[in-house]
């Protein structure tokens, strides 16, 4: 960098963490006589009309700097890592010690006798229509939506599947249909067949597979799963469009106004056609799937991050004496699991953390299969051996994504790239430069937890299966003095632009505990643009930087 740029840090008064903003040396003298010209004049005109607005309040002359200058407004938006509420979740002696797991749903899509909103893995709550929270003002205007959710259940990944697997596991009542169209599809060139994969074993063959025996793939959304996917779709549209009126009618040229992303891991697709049947019924045909390509993909993500990737890795390491300790207290589970899955103890996949075990569990309880015996000896592991395994899971989780110091900085480096599409995609809507109403994205748990990671939410889950994010852009009356509900009564900021985002996770308001975005409930939009770009950089140009800085 030349020698005649300098740094403008307000980091002293703002918080340790801020935006930095680099200017030339004349700059800086030209640009601190101008502002303090103008400060004299405010300050002037605040003592002759007294009394002291409160956010004029004469604490400090920095703090009127922070009012008039846009530098200094970006700079006060905190960036740090704030620690998540203190739960059962992420107390490691609670985990170790209690039994069952919290009350949450580990077997059903349904959530039976608990209400609605209850932690299910097989099947998240999302927004519809009977618990929607309506904001209470009519002066605000919904003006885009976008969503991103977790894949619907499925069979467990091959590489989480125990050496011999003691039942088969059949999908003969689902088809994957692959194949190829011209387009237009009316181009008269002709019509493909409807043609799916149908696995099968030749009796020929004399190689076995490990694991899993069917006519599954592993992984694939199961029947149950597109079932899920489908309310899932209706239900949206029953909130978005029959609530709110904001979705444009079944019979209109509705795909000019909404768009749907998926990742390469076909599962995502799977979802999202049996989404938007349930959103838009027998409209829905022939909807382009947008996707990136495979190595650089930010939805899921696939792009390279060394550094990122580094970090995480330590998280989950004996480089972290939490995550140490939790794998010495869980020895004997790890023993009693072994001894029934056949899983050698050397096994780094399944014993560097409790994800192996709990996909392979929890995806069998999610459709009513019996958790597995062992064949020679008859042993099998129990319930409460498979509860233990979820609340461990759980706290991993909570673990790499909220409890690690470091884990907003792996966040942000490895979901960065999309967290600046996302802010790109609201500020077109602020601006009125796009013609989309509604995105949605079809990803993955590492895609969703990362991105409550970056968001710093209060309370860390594993997201389950169909988990969703919403962010909603309203905007408000020019002169609105009502624009906050009871439960943000004490937010006094306002919207340079006039529009606010709230963002609800599993249907409802989502709380971060960055004190900049607290409840995520009418928050001006300019705030959380502000995080996320001191955060990722606009149009993530902090993203490359940071994922090749292994310091």
């Amino acid at each position: 960098m030349s020698n005649d740029v300098d740094f403008i840090d307000l980091s002293s008064h703002v918080g340790a963490n801020s935006v930095i903003v680099p200017m030339s040396k004349g700059r800086i003298a030209a640009w601190t006589y101008k502002l303090a010209i103008l400060a004299s004049t405010v300050v002037v005109f605040v003592l002759t009309i007294g009394p002291w607005p409160s956010m004029l309040a004469p604490v400090s002359s920095i703090s009127l700097f922070a009012v008039l200058s846009p530098v200094a407004a970006q700079a006060a938006v905190d960036l740090d890592w704030h620690a998540p509420a203190e739960t059962d979740i992420n107390n490691i002696t609670q985990v170790l010690s209690t039994s069952g797991v919290y009350g949450f749903i580990f077997n059903s899509s349904d959530t039976g006798k608990n209400p609605y909103g209850t932690y299910n893995w097989c099947n998240m709550p999302h927004a519809r229509k009977t618990e929607y929270p309506i904001p209470s003002s009519s002066e605000l205007t919904l003006k885009y939506v976008e969503v991103i959710q977790r894949h619907h259940k499925r069979t467990p990944y091959a590489s989480n599947a125990f050496p011999v697997e003691p039942y088969r596991w059949d999908c003969d009542d689902q088809g994957l249909f692959y194949y190829g169209q011209h387009l237009p599809t009316d181009s008269g060139r002709g019509s493909s067949a409807y043609t799916y994969w149908d696995v099968f074993n030749s009796s020929v063959n004399p190689f076995t597979p490990s694991g899993w025996i069917g006519s599954c793939q592993f992984p694939q959304i199961t029947s149950g799963g597109l079932d899920d996917s489908w309310v899932h779709g209706a239900d949206l549209y029953g909130v978005y469009h029959d609530l709110l009126a904001f979705l444009p009618d079944k019979a209109s040229d509705w795909q000019s106004k909404v768009k749907f992303r998926v990742t390469n891991n076909q599962i995502t697709s799977q979802v999202a056609g049996m989404l938007i049947a349930g959103m838009w019924g027998s409209a829905s045909q022939n909807v382009p799937l947008l996707v990136q390509a495979s190595t650089i993909d930010s939805l899921e993500p696939t792009y390279t991050c060394t550094a990122g990737s580094d970090l995480f890795n330590s998280i989950k390491s004996s480089d972290n004496p939490a995550w140490a300790n939790h794998l010495a207290q869980a020895a004997d589970l790890y023993e009693a699991l072994d001894a029934v899955s056949g899983v050698p103890a050397s096994d780094s996949g399944f014993h560097s953390w409790f994800d192996h075990y709990y996909d392979n569990l929890s995806a069998r309880q999610c459709h009513s299969k019996p958790l597995p015996c062992n064949a020679t000896t008859g042993e099998c592991i129990t319930q409460e051996q498979a509860n233990s395994v979820y609340r461990l899971g759980l706290w991993e989780y909570s673990q790499i994504y909220r409890d690690a110091e470091d884990s907003l900085a792996v966040s942000v480096s490895t979901y960065g790239v999309w967290i600046a599409e996302l802010a790109a995609h609201l500020r077109a809507a602020v601006s009125g430069m796009s013609a989309i109403d509604y995105w949605h994205n079809v990803a993955h748990d590492g895609s969703l937890s990362r991105l409550l990671s970056i968001l710093q939410i209060d309370e860390m889950v594993w997201p389950g299966m169909g988990s969703e994010v919403i962010f909603e852009l309203w905007e408000g009356k020019t002169n609105s003095t009502n624009l906050y509900t009871e439960n943000d009564h004490k937010r006094s900021s306002r919207s340079n632009t006039g529009h606010y985002i709230r963002v609800l996770f599993g249907g409802q308001v989502m709380r971060s505990s960055n004190p900049s975005l607290g409840l995520l409930d009418m928050l001006p939009v300019d705030t959380l643009l502000s995080y996320f770009d001191g955060l990722v950089g606009e149009n993530a140009n902090l993203i490359k930087g940071k994922c090749e800085n292994s310091d």
